[in-house]
């Protein structure tokens, strides 16, 4: 587990940067994807990014954890939504991905999305 995941995502945005110079098609070829799937269609970019972190939980992908916190906060995902999410995250990842759910709520908050009520 990471104690801080905005350098995380810093810390892989760098390495995806090298990626782009060192293996340019692959990484063309995934942003290709990237932006494909980030429109706003049938489904919203906001409940794409939820569907994304939840795969991100079940997966148990900590990198991937940091980017879907990110941008769910920037896409105003609510606290209650985020819970949601998580709960079919859990469902369908078991054991571990309630560990790792409590991960991608660590990073949610981190990036400011909503915390619990005191």
């Amino acid at each position: 587990m990471t104690e801080n995941y905005r350098k995380l995502v810093q810390d892989i945005s760098g390495k995806l940067r090298e990626f782009a110079k060192e293996i340019p098609e692959t990484q063309q070829g995934f942003m290709q994807i990237t932006k494909a799937t980030h429109t706003e269609a049938a489904l919203s970019k906001k409940h794409k990014e939820l569907m994304a972190m939840s795969i991100a939980v079940a997966a148990r992908c900590q990198g991937c954890l940091g980017f879907h916190a990110q941008a769910c906060v920037k896409l105003g995902v609510t606290r209650a939504e985020f819970m949601e999410m998580l709960q079919v995250a859990i469902y369908m990842g078991g054991g571990p991905s309630v560990m790792t759910g409590a991960e991608a709520l660590l990073a949610f908050e981190e990036f400011g999305g909503e915390k619990a009520a005191s």
